[in-house]
């Protein structure tokens, strides 16, 4: 609610031209920003004064094609980065739920199409004829396909160099000994699937120490990590894109 017509201290000034912002107001904020806002007029004390009161809107609204948003006692305008995430927001999307029209079926990785099937049929969640479907229903039906093209998370999912569309798309894993002394580091590019099984990879056969005990002759090698525990955490952050 907006009040026009009382000063900092709540007291009532008075609107000398209330009646005639009466009719222009709601007017104004029609042609300027597209909402309808409820315009009452109010008296105290012999003055008139105005309360605009405006509901909230589930989509956001535009000042002359800029967006503006209230951080504590400033107005900022929004840009960038920081506009796109808060339009997807407001429109109940997430940032790879965005179109790439760039990207298409063609443009998916026929070794990224196969290794998804065969997880999914190996998985048991999906019936082992989702072998044989091509790669536009297969893309249907993981509800990747958009009007103008494929999602952001197909490019993630199903091109070999994601990179090319979505920048810092890959996995670096470093072993640092302290803060700041990283002793050594790799990068894991490729599709997500082939990055999160190359990441679990590396990290067993390089990154972690496990305690080495025996049964008979056979040696044993117990991780400080269960797998299980290991890849989902490694899930989580590839999924929370940290």
């Amino acid at each position: 609610m907006l009040v026009i017509g009382r000063n900092d201290k709540g007291v009532v000034t008075g609107l000398p031209n209330a009646k005639k912002l009466l009719e222009d107001l709601p007017n104004k904020i029609r042609d300027v920003l597209g909402i309808m806002a409820e315009v009452n007029l109010r008296e105290e004390d012999g003055k008139d004064y105005l309360e605009i009161r405006v509901e909230p809107y589930p989509s956001p609204i535009s000042y002359k094609g800029e967006y503006h948003y209230r951080s504590g006692s400033t107005k900022q305008e929004l840009k960038g980065t920081a506009l796109e995430h808060f339009l997807l927001k407001k429109r109940g999307r997430h940032w790879d739920d965005a179109p790439e029209p760039s990207f298409t079926a063609r443009s998916c990785s026929a070794a990224a199409i196969r290794l998804f099937k065969q997880r999914a049929a190996e998985s048991g969640r999906m019936d082992r004829a989702v072998l044989r479907d091509r790669r536009e229903v297969l893309l249907g039906n993981l509800e990747l396909t958009e009007k103008h093209g494929l999602k952001r998370a197909a490019c993630l999912l199903f091109s070999d160099r994601p990179e090319r569309y979505v920048s810092g798309a890959w996995i670096k894993i470093g072993f640092f000994v302290t803060d700041d002394d990283l002793r050594y580091q790799d990068e894991v590019h490729g599709n997500l699937f082939e990055q999160v099984e190359k990441t679990l990879e590396l990290l067993h056969t390089k990154y972690l120490k496990a305690y080495i005990s025996y049964q008979g002759l056979q040696r044993r090698e117990t991780f400080l990590f269960p797998d299980a525990a290991l890849r989902e955490a490694l899930l989580n952050a590839v999924v929370h894109k940290d």
